[in-house]
């Protein structure tokens, strides 16, 4: 590849997190990297710190003459003015799971499938293995908090890649993973699938694609019913008749220990600092890719008890004796609930405050009254306007839905500036931020808030 630095790539929504783990990849292999995307965010600020020409309007102001290929996101609009340009010269252009696809192809790929953990659970591998001596690289869809990245490449090892096997749009069928894991298949993406039977026979279909040496990692409650050539193993928090499962867990000086059960040995007193029952979940799996990949005992413990999780996952952001903020990426309803019920269980006794973006006009109205039994689990509830991401608006379908059908006296309904004012009045105990939209970028304002009143 001669004169690799003169050859350009431009990524259409460099900003997600998918595209700017391909575009942090191709940047590390000599190339070129231009992109666009419609608001400037911290992760961009990262990428043009790597030295990522990104413009953030739909004009062709940084369009290099010459460009290998491009890559776009199915979340940009088909109307986008670079797009169009891009199509209009013929420019070679792929969506990121093709070009996905073409890297894991050299590799030995372990693949995260799974409507909700995904993120975590690849983090947790990559961890996992990367502080071993075996070694891996990953295209993480979250930031981890240990790498403050989310592509990670080890120079010495480079047979191992870790994915996460998006659903969204089918994406996850171009995958043929070594080693597979899927963790559930509740109804999600009916925009794509129409139904839960069709998301369900999408899995079993990526199921089928797991290399018949090695093994697929299904998480006990899901049931696919169908025969596979390759090993298959069950997960599960503490299901005794799983492969592998947690047991006698406990909370000791703010971390969980537990004792996990494999089919070879028992390990006892694993020790996780990361909140949350469901990340025991997560951690269960995860340590049994690694065990499968080599690892040795000393360093799953070492690395398990080292790991201090993904940005937006269940996201610590303060921790004071009275005042505890966490932010979140859920956006289903099941995911919703999952992170309150951990939250009750990490801290019983105090009064839990969520803030809700709905991510999705069509999410919204296939699953508003799932979404307020979810939300009816906190103590107070604050709802933001609908974050529509690649949609236009649907008729009836806002945010004034959902606040209409919860059966809750403290509960409100307010633009973003409201919102950094109401919440000096309220005080919180534990503030939960929840969303997949832009929710993140207001993080750091309620962050400081929070400090002027502690």
């Amino acid at each position: 590849m001669e004169n690799i630095k003169e050859k350009a790539i431009y990524f259409v929504g460099i900003g997600g997190i998918g595209m700017s783990a391909l575009a942090r990849y191709f940047s590390f292999e000599g190339f070129k990297i231009y992109g666009y995307d419609r608001i400037q965010t911290e992760l961009t600020k990262k990428l043009e710190q790597e030295n990522m020409n990104i413009i953030y309007e739909d004009n062709l102001a940084n369009l290099p003459q010459k460009m290998e290929f491009a890559v776009f996101t199915p979340a940009i609009s088909k109307n986008n003015f670079i797009l169009q340009e891009i199509i209009r010269k013929n420019i070679p252009l792929y969506k990121r799971s093709e070009i996905l696809e073409k890297i894991s192809q050299n590799y030995k790929t372990i693949a995260v499938a799974g409507t909700h953990g995904k993120t975590t659970i690849s983090g947790m591998i990559t961890h996992l293995l990367f502080n071993s001596s075996v070694g891996c690289n990953a295209f993480l869809g979250g930031i981890s908090k240990n790498f403050e990245t989310n592509f990670i490449i080890n120079k010495d090892r480079k047979d191992l890649l870790i994915v996460e096997a998006d659903e969204y749009d089918r994406s996850f069928l171009k995958l043929n993973p070594y080693y597979s894991v899927i963790t559930a298949i509740d109804a999600d993406h009916l925009d794509i699938y129409g139904n839960h039977e069709s998301l369900v026979n999408a899995f079993k279909e990526f199921a089928t694609k797991t290399h018949k040496g090695g093994c697929l990692f299904i998480k006990n409650s899901v049931k696919l019913e169908m025969l596979l050539d390759c090993e298959i193993k069950t997960y599960s928090l503490n299901n005794l008749e799983s492969d592998y499962y947690a047991w006698n867990i406990r909370v000791y000086q703010g971390s969980y220990y537990f004792d996990y059960h494999t089919p070879d040995k028992i390990y006892f007193d694993i020790c996780l600092s990361y909140p949350g029952l469901h990340n025991i979940e997560n951690a269960i799996v995860a340590m049994a890719v690694a065990l499968k990949c080599g690892i040795t005992e000393e360093e799953l413990r070492n690395a398990m008890a080292s790991f201090c999780g993904m940005k937006r996952r269940f996201d610590l952001i303060i921790k004071t004796d009275n005042t505890i903020f966490i932010d979140d990426y859920a956006h289903h309803p099941q995911e919703i609930t999952t992170t309150i019920t951990s939250l009750r269980h990490f801290f019983p006794n105090k009064r839990i405050t969520g803030i809700f973006q709905p991510h999705l006009y069509s999410r919204t109205r296939d699953f508003q009254k799932e979404f307020v039994k979810s939300l009816e689990l906190l103590d107070e509830i604050i709802l933001l306007d609908i974050y529509p991401a690649r949609e236009e608006p649907i008729e009836g379908i806002d945010s004034k839905l959902l606040f209409s059908q919860i059966q809750k006296m403290d509960k409100y309904y307010v633009s973003k500036e409201q919102l950094l004012e109401l919440i000096p009045a309220l005080n919180p105990q534990i503030l939960l931020t929840i969303g997949a939209g832009d929710i993140d970028q207001l993080v750091n304002p309620i962050k400081k808030i929070i400090k002027e009143q502690i």
